[in-house]
């Protein structure tokens, strides 16, 4: 069963110089219940590497461990899945190259977006922005703040996961959850934190006080 409470997505550029490894592994032990590997700025191959060992540290701790974009990776990996978006390959395609046990996600920012995913066979979906972000500088003015009102209009709209990500904070992660979604994913609340591990902690505890 995932642990959707605080979901991690990585990225060595956003990382206040920190190794990727260094700040899954501090993150673990705060408590994060998914890893995604982004690392969009990096090659296959430097991805690959960078994954075999996220995928130690993820297993050894019973952390669900997902690849973003990358199918092949994911498989490479052996990923407990993928998470889409807009130009990666459908999730009915990803399905059939990963098997029926695999957790496919899909970025999504609208209402009608989640329902073709959820409706496509995905497992859980990202929802946001939520709040204006720096870490995305490639989604579209429509996608962008889409505010917790969109979050709870998807909740209403599926039955299957779904964490918001976009700007949240150990600050606002309590709207977005009380909004309807079910955990809340991460790049620089964590990843540029001093201390990641107390960073994950915090998130945590928000996430479970509106639960």
């Amino acid at each position: 069963m995932v642990d959707w409470d605080v979901y991690l997505v990585t990225q060595a550029s956003l990382s206040a110089d920190r190794t990727t490894d260094e700040i899954v592994a501090e993150a673990i032990d705060g408590g994060v219940g998914v890893v995604q590997l982004r690392e969009k700025d990096r090659t296959a191959r430097e991805r690959y590497e960078l994954g075999l060992e996220l995928r130690e540290l993820t297993r050894e701790a019973g952390v669900t461990f997902v690849v973003n974009d990358r199918v092949d990776i994911a498989q490479a990996l052996d990923a407990d899945g993928v998470h889409l978006g807009d130009d990666d390959l459908p999730v009915p395609v990803a399905r059939e190259l990963l098997g029926d046990d695999a957790l496919i996600g899909r970025s999504v920012s609208t209402v009608e977006d989640a329902q073709e995913a959820a409706a496509a066979g995905a497992d859980y979906l990202g929802v946001g922005a939520v709040f204006a972000t720096g870490s995305k500088d490639d989604i579209d003015d429509d996608e962008y703040a889409v505010g917790t009102d969109r979050v709870a209009a998807i909740a209403e709209a599926v039955d299957i996961p779904f964490v918001g990500i976009g700007g949240i904070t150990a600050e606002n992660a309590a709207e977005v959850v009380e909004a309807g979604a079910d955990g809340v994913a991460v790049i620089t609340a964590i990843t540029r934190a001093d201390d990641p591990a107390a960073a994950a902690e915090a998130l945590q505890h928000a996430v479970e006080r509106s639960q």
